[in-house]
């Protein structure tokens, strides 16, 4: 009786493992090129099992934060790519420098990341991916820095992105002059607080019209980032803008993102299938 249990056990874990290896993403790193900076800049691209149908996917563009890099997200948070596959989407992490924020810099040209992300990146994936070439299925979250940069893209560049994320996001860069290289990007606060302004996510809520983009918003209570993000949160109430706002216990961690990407990506995957039953 235990020999049959044990071989019946034995012939499910093998088939499990069987089903695991043959239905799993597709994890690439490839070389795109910015036109701008003139350079090649790395990027992962996470494709579901099911791409290989030849159907046209959503993309989402995954943002790192300060000091990190294209292979971050995957990295630190493997489980990204069984998102993909359970969602239908393609997964694309591009390289955001050490300190880009992704804007285009005033200061020093070399740093074109609003132009890399909002055009030349989107461009190059639906070039060579099977994407949907439409705001309907694109959108765009990140972390910290990244949760910066999403917000920022997509208010600025509606036309090409229909939802938009943002996790820990340093969301208002005035409180922070001396941090993170922001000032290295912009110019020094105190002689510059103009750029400061016009390039804070906060400043930028005018662009907005209720349902013009789809947004989340979360951070952690004990993130140095909580009260700007919660700043944010009360403006677009103030501004009739509908966004879903989380507020969990949490700090500016790879255990807070951990948890928060898989609410970040089905609420994407909840905007593609919504844009999919209105076409």
């Amino acid at each position: 009786m235990i020999k049959k249990l044990f071989v019946k056990l034995s012939t499910t874990i093998i088939l499990m493992l069987i089903y695991c290896i043959s239905v799993a993403a597709i994890v690439d790193t490839v070389l795109t090129f910015s036109p701008s900076m003139n350079k090649n800049i790395k990027a992962v691209v996470i494709k579901p099992d099911s791409y290989k149908n030849g159907n046209k996917f959503p993309v989402v563009y995954l943002l790192h934060g300060y000091s990190g890099n294209y292979a971050d997200w995957i990295t630190n948070v493997p489980q990204i790519t069984r998102y993909a596959d359970e969602y239908n989407m393609v997964i694309v992490c591009p390289d955001g420098n050490f300190s880009s924020w992704y804007f285009d810099s005033p200061v020093d040209s070399a740093w074109r990341y609003e132009t890399y992300i909002s055009t030349e990146l989107v461009q190059w994936i639906d070039n060579h991916f099977n994407s949907v070439n439409d705001k309907k299925g694109r959108a765009i979250t990140g972390l910290s820095m990244g949760g910066h940069g999403a917000l920022y893209i997509a208010i600025k560049h509606q036309d090409i992105f229909g939802a938009c994320g943002s996790t820990s996001g340093g969301v208002d860069l005035r409180p922070f002059p001396l941090n993170w290289d922001i000032s290295k990007r912009l110019g020094s606060y105190a002689a510059f607080n103009e750029r400061w302004d016009a390039n804070s996510v906060i400043n930028l809520t005018h662009l907005l019209t209720p349902n013009s983009l789809s947004i989340i918003i979360d951070c952690g209570t004990n993130d140095f980032f909580y009260k700007v993000n919660c700043t944010l949160h009360e403006k677009l109430l103030l501004n009739n803008i509908p966004h879903d706002f989380i507020s969990r216990p949490g700090e500016h961690n790879w255990i807070y993102w951990t948890n928060s990407i898989k609410y970040q990506l089905l609420f994407m995957n909840n905007f593609f299938t919504s844009a999919d039953k209105k076409q």
